[in-house]
């Protein structure tokens, strides 16, 4: 079952997440921070991170970037799932190295959609 790390601070966007997720058989972990999300990839090496750009204690550009310098998840898929405007959510994915984006709010079949799809994309 592949596993999905949502880094997010918002408690309600979190637990849609966990409830699409979980009822399409994914393993779902949560990180309401950055510090907490950067420290779960490494422990829980996820197979997916979803990733909002809005954090409390570090945006999440910066944290990309710190994702992306850990060897143990440098193939890993980080989404950016975000209710920023859809072209500053395109930027943030080139600029920082992102997979692509999911723009919030979004429904339960387009967020179950996007997520296979993804999945599906990650390298070897």
């Amino acid at each position: 079952m592949p596993k999905i790390l949502v880094i997010e601070d918002v408690p309600d966007n979190a637990e849609f997440a966990r409830r699409v997720l979980t009822s399409r058989g994914y393993e779902m972990c949560h990180a309401p921070d950055a510090e907490t999300g950067l420290q779960m990839a490494q422990d829980e090496r996820p197979d997916l991170i979803l990733l909002d750009l809005g954090l409390p204690d570090a945006d999440g550009q910066t944290l990309a970037g710190w994702l992306r310098g850990l060897p143990e998840i440098e193939h890993t898929p980080i989404v950016v799932f975000t209710a920023w405007p859809e072209e500053t959510a395109r930027e943030m994915v080139r600029a920082y190295g992102c997979d692509g984006y999911i723009h919030k709010p979004v429904s339960v079949a387009k967020l179950s959609q996007q997520v296979a799809d993804f999945l599906q994309a990650k390298p070897a």
